[in-house]
């Protein structure tokens, strides 16, 4: 498969195209916390807020979308230089790069719209994709949050804090302080 990656339009289709993969995630119980029936509305609020900048990557041969990712502000004001992201990946799509090919492009849009640096809130720990996927990407787990997330086949497992510096020259500052 080889994806394009071009900015969310936000039209119906497309927002049903991802909510029907937003559902198929959080149908595995293992990686999103939001309830497993989420509507269409509820999702387009998730999605589209204010400030948030959103991608998607678009199959090249089938023109169906494979993922996508949405960057937004970690808080406002004076933490408004630290992004946060939410990455989707459907299952049709993964196993082929798409997740790392989300996270770099991310990343140069991040940088661009002027943000420092990028911080995850609750990579479940269980997710080992997902981890190892942020870690070979530069980020470095900060905290742990002991079992706060209800996995739909082991129970209460941890999340992890993730933290990475846009600016590649930082990155070594951060792996001094852990």
């Amino acid at each position: 498969m080889s994806f394009k990656i071009v900015p969310f339009s936000k039209t119906e289709e497309d927002f049903a195209s991802l909510h029907r993969i937003f559902l198929e995630i959080n149908a595995q119980g293992d990686s999103f916390p939001y309830p497993a029936d989420t509507s269409l509305e509820k999702f387009k609020q998730i999605w589209h807020q204010q400030d948030s900048i959103s991608h998607v990557a678009f199959d090249v041969e089938s023109n169906t979308i494979g993922g996508a990712y949405l960057i937004k502000p970690q808080w406002p004001g004076r933490g408004a230089h630290v992004a946060t992201a939410t990455y989707m990946v459907a299952k049709h799509a993964r196993g082929c790069g798409l997740g790392r090919q989300l996270g770099i492009h991310s990343f140069e849009i991040a940088k661009d719209a002027g943000y420092k640096s990028m911080q995850f809130n609750y990579v479940i720990a269980t997710n080992t994709p997902a981890v190892n996927l942020w870690k070979s990407l530069g980020f470095n787990i900060v905290g742990t949050l002991p079992q706060v997330f209800d996995h739909s086949m082991l129970g209460a497992v941890d999340a992890f804090v993730m933290f990475k510096h846009l600016n590649s020259d930082q990155e070594s500052d951060t792996k001094e302080m852990l």
